[in-house]
């Protein structure tokens, strides 16, 4: 496991859980489809489904939650990564980055050291990540934590574990994860009405973001 006991700064009191946002988001990445073809589109679904294995986080990763007492840490860090999103005005993509970072990285250490705060630390690492990759303004790190979280970093911490999430990463931060799938339903969906189109992707974003708090990670047959 990476070494974080020397980047506990200071902790401010617990605070309550947070709640699943509904709090709207900054630009869903829907647009006009960029796939004027069937076989176009097929092709996206096939490259989607062979890049998703690879972005998976390691093998028995709800085993290695469950031994180390993470499920409820991991659950509190997805729903702060949620609401601070919403907060930020930051897209749905950045959500999913963000989630599938913070998995990837926690499967990859399998020491019993973590603390909460550790897991905490790698959600602001992680969300930060994926709003510069995903997003087009990017909030400071001051910002990123100014609710709901129960330890405060110094920004030079938290860029500090950025690094080391970077690099256990391989930096390969494009990953395939679920919101990949209902952009590439954008093709198909372009025939229904506007507003029948608005509210299903409504829906299919509200069902996504309360499955995100879920561990599961199946791959593609």
């Amino acid at each position: 496991m990476v070494c974080m006991e020397s980047l506990l700064c200071d902790e401010v009191c617990p605070s309550s859980p947070p709640a699943v946002t509904t709090e709207p988001f900054g630009r869903s990445n829907f647009g006009s489809s960029m796939y004027t073809t069937k076989e176009e589109y097929e092709q996206a679904l096939t490259i989607c489904m062979e890049k998703e294995i690879s972005y998976m986080p390691e093998p028995n990763y709800l085993g290695n939650l469950s031994s180390n007492n993470l499920v409820i840490a991991r659950l509190k860090c997805i729903q702060w990564v949620i609401k601070s999103a919403g907060r930020l005005n930051l897209s749905l993509g950045t959500v999913f980055y963000a989630a599938n970072y913070l998995d990837r990285f926690i499967s990859m250490n399998h020491c019993t050291g973590w603390k909460y705060w550790m897991v905490e630390l790698v959600s602001v690492a992680c969300l930060s990540i994926a709003s510069k990759f995903s997003d087009t303004c990017n909030p400071s790190l001051l910002e990123l934590q100014m609710e709901d979280l129960d330890h405060s970093f110094e920004p030079s911490t938290i860029q500090r574990m950025e690094m080391m999430v970077l690099n256990a990463l391989g930096w390969r931060l494009a990953s395939t994860t679920t919101y990949s799938y209902l952009e590439l339903l954008e093709w198909i969906l372009d025939s229904l009405k506007p507003q029948l189109h608005e509210k299903l992707i409504g829906r299919l974003n509200k069902l996504l973001l309360g499955a995100i708090s879920v561990v599961v990670y199946t791959p593609v047959e």
